[in-house]
């Protein structure tokens, strides 16, 4: 008996304005002296998406995840290919065979990359992190930075030494400044005065790292940055942030849409003993009376945090869900929804990370008006 896949929920993924954020970054940071390392992991690597990284002008594509490099590779993307977590030593056999970079803070690392080169006859290319206060990954102390590099640069000859870089804005919540930018920079001339050479890459972050770019700010030493969130939907930024100069990218690259399962009227208020939903949590619930309420579909299995949905109709509202359900107030809507009728939602970078990892989550290309299969390249 063979398997047919529903319909829906789905994510309809424009090919195109992903295609034109990406080129209207890399444009933009190219023009500032900065390369881009295209990072598709929001998409789970989905080859479709990831080739409009590479149509669109990206320097490197990068992912945190060697299957998706896997993927990227075997689909015949160009590469180079940049891994932007910090391996783990039992993936290193797979990190020298997949990756052309790989960002990396220990020594012990180092040596296990540099044996498994020497055995498989590649040079790795290596940026060292270093740790500017959001305490993720990074050397904290700057000896510890330059003696390390040092090291790499003498001893280790499977490797090549070939920039310094950091994160700022993931764990910590660190903002990143021209200051935080220039001290990245006195870290990377540091270990240039040590090792008596230029560093091909001072990487000074992600997306949030972009503003500077953007405001035409950034030092001018910054030569590289690994952009996600900022090319898949260009929200974080524009909406969390408050900056309104990026009109140039578009937030609609990609559209949930999810069937309605449910219709009724029903209390606002759950009705007996309040104890722990199905995840561990304590909610609170306000009486708002009798209210409609659509259930949808899909729910936490499928998207991860369901409040984080954005509904595109005015009078939607997300109350919640469980595994498999989300569920809507409706009163308020214009046209009533009823069992079959689709709701559609703007996505934000976890929603969109969790779509497009679940199975029961179908995705739909777009080019324009033109619906492009899977395995299509453009």
């Amino acid at each position: 008996m063979n398997f047919i896949p529903s319909p829906y929920p789905a994510v309809e993924c424009r090919l195109d304005i992903l295609r034109s954020n990406v080129a209207q970054i890399t444009q933009r940071c190219h023009a500032a002296g900065i390369q881009v390392a295209g990072v598709i992991k929001g998409v789970n690597g989905r080859y479709p998406l990831a080739k409009q990284f590479e149509l669109g002008g990206c320097d490197q594509i990068a992912s945190s995840r060697l299957e998706q490099i896997y993927e990227a590779k075997k689909a015949n993307l160009r590469g180079p290919f940049l891994l932007v977590r910090i391996p783990m030593l039992s993936e290193v056999p797979n990190v020298v065979r997949l990756c052309d970079i790989t960002l990396a803070s220990e020594p012990a690392l180092l040596s296990a990359l540099n044996e498994e080169c020497l055995q498989q006859g590649k040079r790795l290319k290596v940026i060292l992190m270093a740790d500017l206060g959001d305490l993720r990954e990074g050397f904290w102390n700057r000896s510890d930075l330059v003696e390390t590099a040092l090291y790499m640069e003498n001893n280790l000859s499977g490797l090549e030494l070939a920039g310094v870089g950091t994160n700022l804005g993931c764990y910590g919540s660190i903002r990143p400044t021209v200051e935080k930018m220039n001290e990245l920079v006195e870290a990377a001339e540091a270990v240039e005065s040590a090792i008596g050479r230029q560093l091909t890459w001072i990487s000074g972050g992600a997306t949030s790292s972009y503003v500077l770019v953007n405001d035409g700010v950034m030092p001018e030493r910054i030569n590289h940055l690994r952009i996600g969130e900022n090319i898949l939907l260009a929200r974080d930024l524009q909406t969390d942030w408050g900056i309104g100069t990026m009109k140039y990218l578009r937030m609609d690259a990609f559209t949930l849409k999810a069937e309605v399962i449910e219709v009724k009227e029903k209390p606002s208020h759950p009705v007996g003993e309040i104890f722990m939903d199905a995840f561990g949590n304590f909610p609170t619930y306000t009486d708002r009376g009798m209210r409609r309420r659509a259930l949808l579909g899909l729910g936490k299995l499928d998207l991860g945090d369901i409040h984080k949905l954005l509904p595109k109709d005015a009078g939607i509202e997300v109350l919640g869900g469980s595994s498999d359900h989300t569920i809507l107030d409706i009163q308020d809507v214009t046209t009533p929804l009823k069992v079959g009728d689709l709701v559609e939602f703007d996505l934000n970078y976890s929603t969109l990370l969790f779509l497009t990892s679940s199975k029961s989550v179908t995705l739909r290309y777009f080019d324009g008006e033109r619906e492009v299969a899977e395995g299509e390249a453009l």
